[in-house]
């Protein structure tokens, strides 16, 4: 797993430095951006180059590996002579928006799976200068120093992270759920990058997060980072977090924040 970390680490790291590099002049050329399931879920050709990036130095490196990316999909394997049980799970660039408007709530998320299960995941927050890793069982870790997660406090105190969709029926939804927590919670904080949200978790920087829609490479990585760091990380009703909900906090305040989300129905889109 250490093998694994820090190779994940050094790729993070090459692709977070390329997309600084080349994002001022890139990303605001014509046919740099497009749009992908609404007009307001984009893509950038700075998103595939870190991509094919991340790809051409797993393939380098372990050619017996499968990787799955956001932009690419799943390929790989065979080149090593097999499938490994390896499996790299990519997102280029968590948190697209962000990037494209400068904001500093985006993040290269790598994770590597062995047999279906994550032992290692790294989000480099590329503007942050904030590189988390984990590794199965080792702890959650930034900066040299071991992440825990806050103690669970009361639903009334927590501090709690949420994103929205891409589709207007969607984000219709994820708004009336939202008027059904504000009133039992501190406050909101909307961050748009599910990394980073569950990164924050396991810093402490919030409480707790949830979200409707997040798909597998954009919490496989931060999703240990948080467990790593003592967060519990699930769907509802005692399911794993998937698509139609993810939710991550502290045990006693992640029981809470379920109990409070199950009657409100959030993961329905009308």
């Amino acid at each position: 797993m250490t093998d694994f970390l820090r190779l994940a680490e050094d790729i993070a790291r090459e692709a977070g430095d390329m997309l600084l590099a080349k994002r001022p002049t890139m990303s605001v050329e014509p046919g740099a951006v497009q749009t992908k399931s609404s007009p307001t879920d984009v893509v950038t050709a700075l998103d595939r180059a870190s991509e094919e990036l991340i790809r051409e130095r797993v393939r380098a490196a372990r050619p017996g590996d499968r990787v799955l990316g956001e932009e690419g999909g799943e390929e790989g394997g065979e080149e090593g002579g097999g499938d490994s049980g390896v499996r790299w799970v990519v997102d280029p660039i968590d948190g697209t928006v962000n990037f494209l408007y400068g904001l500093p709530d985006w993040a290269v998320s790598i994770a590597v799976e062995v047999d279906g299960r994550v032992v290692a995941g790294v989000v480099n927050v590329v503007p942050r200068g904030e590189v988390y890793t984990a590794a199965l069982g080792e702890g959650a870790w930034l900066a040299g120093e071991r992440l825990r997660c806050n103690p669970a406090v009361p639903l009334g105190q927590a501090l709690v992270a949420t994103g929205f969709g891409y589709e207007s029926a969607r984000r219709a939804v994820q708004a009336e759920v939202l008027t059904g927590v504000l009133p039992h919670v501190r406050d909101i904080r909307r961050g748009g990058s599910c990394a980073v949200d569950l990164c924050s978790v396991a810093g402490g920087r919030v409480d707790a997060y949830y979200e409707r829609g997040v798909n597998y490479w954009d919490y496989a990585a931060a999703g240990l980072i948080a467990a790593e760091a003592g967060a519990r990380i699930g769907g509802l009703g005692g399911r794993p977090c998937n698509t139609d909900l993810t939710l991550c906090a502290a045990p006693g305040l992640f029981e809470e924040l379920h109990d409070l989300l199950v009657p409100l129905d959030p993961e329905r889109d009308s």
